[in-house]
Parts: structure tokens; C-alpha cells; sequence
């Protein structure tokens, strides 16, 4: 049985709903660089969850672009939403199971830091660790290593709370226990709310 010390969040799609916030700027970027708009099922398809820089590449297009994309996403702020729960259960995991809380997440650095100050998140985590602060995001387990060792632990005691196979792949490769959010990953965890989580810890 795991002795689990830490839980790693990734954001989008787990602690808040970003979706339309990033389709819509990713799209304003695509007609300001003079490519083919995507609707949200392709989007979702080929664009939600790898890194900015992974999606940039496959579209031919340059690190300004992706400045562009990361500055419109910010005035659209006011569309993204916690999801319900989010504050309190980081603040039970800590509080309540003694656990130290990380944030592992593709999103820019600039984009964290907009949406953190927005909904005053920030006191609630141990590490934050974004996809400026490694060389690979996830589904590269560099993300996750980094963040295990800030927090000086091993993976192996630790559980990563994703919603898309990039976050699993990543939580695997590391050797994070995996717990998915409306989504069922290979070897772990499924829950449908933030608040599930908790019948899972009492396992451990």
C-alpha cells in the first residue's frame, strides 16, 4: 500500500474551467496569423492538454504567435470558472490530511500567475511547476520529477489528479499514482467532482 505525502493538480480542466477562455484565444491567434480557424471538437481533439509550444510547432507557427495567443487568453479571464469545490479541497488536503498540495500544469507561467492573483489561489500550494519551467511538458515526466523534488519526496508516494491522458502518461512515466477527473486512466482512479477525491485518500 502507498503512503501518499502529496497530491499534484494539474489546472485546466481539474481546478478551473478554462476551455472557452483558451479556444477562444487560440482562435484569435489562428486568424491574426492567417490559418484556418478549429472548431471547439477539434480544438479539444488536437489542442487541449499538450503544451503551447507542442501546438505551435504543429501549426508552423512562431514563438510570437504564441505570445499573442498567451495575452489574449488573459483578457478573456472573466470567461474561466473554478470548478465547484476547488478551494476547499485544497484546503482540506492540506489542512484535513496533512498532505502537501503541487500544481503541475502545460499552462505559461504569465497565464498561471493571471488566473492565480484572479481567484487568489496561490496560498493554497506547496510547488507550482508550469510549462515554462521545464525543458518538456507533460506527457514528459520532467514536470512531475521536478515538483516530487521540490517537495523532496518520491513519486511513488505521491498521486497526480489529471483529466486527460497527457497528465496520465506523465503521472505514469514518473511513477505517480493517477487519479483521473471524468475520465478513467489506465491503473487508476476515476472521480466526477473534486470533493470524490477524499473518498480515495481514505483508502490510503
Amino acid at each position: 500500500m502507498r503512503m501518499i505525502e502529496a497530491i499534484l493538480f494539474d489546472l485546466d480542466g481539474v481546478l478551473i474551467n478554462s476551455f472557452e477562455s483558451w479556444y477562444h484565444a487560440f482562435n484569435e491567434m489562428l486568424r491574426a496569423y492567417d490559418k484556418e480557424e478549429m472548431g471547439r471538437a477539434e480544438f479539444r481533439e488536437k489542442c487541449w492538454g499538450p503544451d503551447l509550444e507542442h501546438n505551435l510547432a504543429d501549426l508552423n507557427l512562431s514563438e510570437e504567435a504564441g505570445k499573442y495567443c498567451i495575452t489574449e487568453q488573459l483578457k478573456l479571464i472573466k470567461l474561466i470558472e473554478l470548478f465547484p469545490g476547488t478551494k476547499e479541497v485544497l484546503s482540506r488536503v492540506r489542512d484535513e490530511y496533512k498532505l502537501k498540495v503541487g500544481l503541475v500544469t502545460n499552462t505559461p507561467k504569465e497565464n498561471v500567475r493571471g488566473i492565480f492573483e484572479h481567484f487568489q489561489l496561490s496560498n493554497h500550494f506547496d510547488v507550482i511547476v508550469t510549462g515554462d519551467d521545464v525543458k518538456k511538458g507533460k506527457p514528459d515526466a520532467e514536470m512531475v520529477m521536478a515538483a516530487c523534488e521540490k517537495l523532496t519526496l518520491k513519486p511513488e508516494n505521491v498521486i497526480l489528479v489529471g483529466d486527460t491522458e497527457i497528465d496520465f502518461r506523465a503521472a505514469k512515466s514518473a511513477g505517480c499514482a493517477v487519479v483521473g477527473v471524468r475520465a478513467k486512466p489506465e491503473g487508476g482512479e476515476r472521480i466526477d467532482t473534486l470533493y470524490d477525491l477524499f473518498s480515495l485518500l481514505t483508502l490510503h
